[in-house]
């Protein structure tokens, strides 16, 4: 946006006189919030929005602050429950590029219709929790039984004047929205009466029990709402006509236009003639403006939004003196949040096992970080959440909005004139300005985390001359897979210590104790934590779900459960012949995996080589010779100290036994020393600055290795170390060889990945996927963020 746009001025019908410097305090401390306080959002991509029970939700999880990707946090924490509102996991993943990807698997015993979710970053906690993340996924549980009648439906009417309060002689907008107990829209037929029973009007509903019409209030008289709702129940809601005296505001859009209206009683104390607007838009100030209505009763004023980002504006209307008047939030969409992706299938098989191949080119110089999912068509209803709603809307308005995603299909004039109502019917207010006239800053509980794990703690007992004599901690973690890292961290005065740059996932046994001084152990008593957000077993109050499932979602999910039984079943009894008549022997890589890898090594997603047996490595002159004919679009140019390595439009890391390596050194290992390469897509976690380009592990062979020194047997005390959750990884099964080899493929969810990342160098992406054995139509849904952090959302019918 250019800059001379934020200091425009904007154009007006009537008298304005601009503001100079009495207002500077409201001013500074908006900046300061800006500045200081930058608020966080999270949306989360799942696979799909139901789920049978057995079953894994993939997810993944995108932040962004300001309309930019989050540099706040380096960690997010997700939390489940069930439909009592007891918490069933939690978990913590790091973040890279601002997202994080994960799973949860359905319990197998699991009664309930839906999950709720909850997430957010240590940074968020310090914003009210009205604006964490929170949603509810269905679960496809038959309903049991009902041994009671259900509870009778009861309709809630709420009234919203525009602008926030009714003053009477003013003609006053007034939205209404009517729900259920539940929170879901409810058809009513209404009459506006005044205290003589004479009808005013007759209320409609818009969309989704959303309405309005407009009141202008008279001394001694007094005015309420007749309604019945779809239920067949009746009601009466009174209107509060809270002021005999005041100002109100009134705003409505164009293309490229706000027009605003502010409107005073003829009677109206000194401060509401002098009166002051402020437009602003994630805490950022656009306009401040002062309004002379010393000798008139209504001004209006136009303001150009045409280059504005999407988002909600807020107008917020002030006394002389700097007290709220009235404020009104409309939303502004100029397509700016959008990035172009180009989407196509190239090859689209709906045969059973058959064969899909979807491109995606991104033509843009920021890198995108993108997740995209292939689902059976028919179990998907359409889903109410995406990466748009919940950034531009539900994440930046208080109270729930019932099917946010709908508001972002269309612009046209009928879905923008309903998203108004939406504005008109639901409380922004992130600001308290009482607050932010006697100007104090938030107090903050829960600091940035600007660093991934950490180990951190204190000792006791460190006083008298103790404190006075220099002391290190010598750490020893040990995974459960055998691997371990020794660690020296130096002891403070006050007996704190905190050593940084960790990452480790599942739990380590920390073996300590004081270098030099063993004996200490004896005496003083070690505290260690890991530095993440301490999390314990809670409880939260949920009401019954808003969400309304599918019938034939819900029927076709049922066939894909029953078939999924009916194949875990064919397993269990496979397996029981096979542990009576032979043993299973492992896939050769695994083994190879198993043997040398180790931490953050094992596993992943990326390209095994065994090279133990491989005869192609005496044609090799080097082991990145060895991969470039391998590893598609790896590119080694120069040689010796000059040569660079390229990978799918960035640089790989290399470790050598899981040090950090570089080219060099690696060139001059033989090749015929080497046992086994692993080459890891982006990101590779376990990179110091979080392997965007992945990263190469090379292992050499070993020999009559000794074992490694137990902890243990140094009589070292220890504790137990938490770190981050280890998640699933998408298994993807490749029929190209053989369709008929494999058990029987019943997958609701056909493809999960939750990095698809391009460049200025890359910026093409082609992806690979075969079809189950029952589906005859494929959803395809992408999303992601570039490094603007513009969004993108596409959804395809594979048919």
């Amino acid at each position: 946006m250019k800059k001379k746009f934020l200091y425009l001025c904007f154009f007006v019908f009537t008298t304005l006189l601009c503001h100079k410097a009495s207002a500077q305090q409201i001013d500074s401390v908006m900046a300061a919030y800006q500045e200081q306080f930058p608020k966080e959002k999270i949306h989360i991509h799942f696979d799909r929005s139901i789920y049978n029970k057995s079953e894994t939700i993939w997810y993944k999880v995108y932040i962004l602050s300001g309309g930019e990707l989050s540099t706040l946090s380096k960690n997010v924490y997700v939390e489940w429950y069930d439909t009592t509102g007891k918490m069933l996991y939690q978990t913590v993943a790091p973040l890279f590029q601002s997202t994080a990807k994960g799973s949860f698997d359905v319990p197998a015993n699991y009664t309930g219709n839906f999950l709720h979710v909850k997430a957010y970053t240590r940074w968020m906690l310090n914003d009210d929790a009205a604006f964490l993340y929170e949603r509810d996924l269905a679960v496809n549980n038959p309903a049991p039984a009902q041994k009671k009648m259900p509870a009778a439906m009861k309709t809630r009417l709420e009234l919203f004047p525009e602008g926030g309060t009714l003053v009477q002689g003013l003609n006053t907008r007034v939205a209404f929205k009517a729900t259920n107990q539940f929170g879901v829209p409810v058809r009513i037929k209404a009459l506006l009466q005044n205290d003589k029973g004479k009808t005013l009007d007759t209320l409609k509903v818009k969309h989704d029990g959303m309405g309005l019409f407009s009141l202008l209030s008279h001394a001694n008289e007094s005015y309420k709402i007749g309604w019945t709702d779809e239920y067949g129940n009746k009601g009466i809601t009174p209107i509060p006509i809270e002021k005999q005296e005041g100002s109100s505001l009134a705003v409505s859009t164009t293309n490229d236009k706000a027009l605003v209206k502010v409107e005073r009683t003829a009677n109206v104390p000194d401060n509401f003639k002098q009166v002051h607007l402020l437009v602003h838009m994630n805490q950022q100030l656009f306009y401040k403006v002062a309004l002379n209505m010393m000798e008139k009763t209504l001004l209006n004023a136009q303001i150009p939004i045409d280059e504005m980002p999407t988002g909600i504006l807020q107008f917020s209307l002030f006394t002389s003196d700097w007290l709220p008047i009235a404020e009104r939030i409309v939303f502004v969409n100029n397509h700016l949040h959008e990035f172009n992706v180009k989407f196509s299938t190239p090859i689209i098989g709906l045969e059973k096992r058959a064969r899909n191949i979807i491109e995606v080119l991104v033509n843009d110089t920021a890198f995108t970080n993108m997740s995209v999912a292939v689902t059976d068509a028919s179990v998907v209803p359409p889903d109410k959440h995406t990466i748009f709603s919940d950034f531009l809307l539900s994440d930046d308005i208080r109270g729930k909005v019932y099917n946010p995603a709908y508001y972002f299909t269309s612009d046209a004039d009928s879905i923008t004139s309903k998203l108004d109502l939406v504005m008109m019917t639901n409380g922004w207010r992130r600001f308290d300005w009482d607050k932010i006239k006697a100007a104090p800053m938030p107090s903050l509980k829960y600091p940035h985390e600007t660093d991934y794990l950490k180990l951190t703690g204190k000792v006791y007992g460190v006083k008298g001359s103790l404190a006075r004599i220099p002391l290190q901690l010598n750490f020893i973690l040990r995974g459960k897979d055998s691997s371990t890292q020794l660690i020296f961290v130096p002891v403070e005065k006050d007996g704190s210590f905190e050593q940084k740059g960790l990452f480790f996932y599942d739990t380590v046994r920390a073996f300590y104790s004081f270098n030099g001084k063993e004996k200490l152990s004896d005496v003083m008593q070690v505290q260690v934590e890991n530095g993440l957000l301490r999390q314990f077993p809670k409880s939260m109050k949920l009401g019954p779900s808003q969400m309304q499932n599918d019938s034939l979602a819900s029927l076709k999910l049922q066939y894909f459960f029953a078939e999924q039984e009916k194949l875990r079943k064919l397993k269990a009894a496979a397996t029981l012949q096979e542990v009576t008549v032979k043993a299973k022997i492992k896939d050769p890589l695994k083994v190879m995996d198993e043997k040398y890898a180790s931490g953050l090594f094992s596993g992943g997603d990326g390209y095994s080589f065994d090279l133990t047996d491989d005869k192609s490595i005496i044609g090799a002159m080097d082991v990145l010779g060895y991969l470039q004919g391998k590893v598609a679009g790896l590119m080694i140019t120069g040689s010796g100290p000059q040569a660079s390595l390229s990978w799918r439009g960035g640089s790989p890391d290399l470790y050598l036994n899981e040090m950090r390596s570089d080219i060099s050194m690696v060139q001059s290992t033989p090749v015929t020393d080497i046992a086994y390469i692993k080459v890891f897509r982006p990101p590779f976690f376990g990179s110091a600055g979080g392997g965007s380009g992945g990263a190469i592990a090379i292992y050499t062979k070993k020999g009559g290795d000794s074992r490694r020194s137990d902890a243990n047997s140094r009589g070292m005390e220890s504790t137990i170390l938490g770190g981050y959750s280890r998640f699933k990884e998408f298994y993807s099964p490749s029929y190209e060889k053989s369709s008929d080899s494999f058990d029987p493929d019943v997958r609701t969810t056909l493809y999960w990945n939750p990095y698809v990342l391009t460049n200025k160098k890359s910026p093409r992406v082609k992806l690979e996927f075969y079809n189950n054995d029952i589906s005859k139509k494929l959803q395809v849904v992408l999303e992601g963020v570039n490094g603007e952090g513009k969004m993108i959302r596409i959804t395809r019918l594979l048919e």
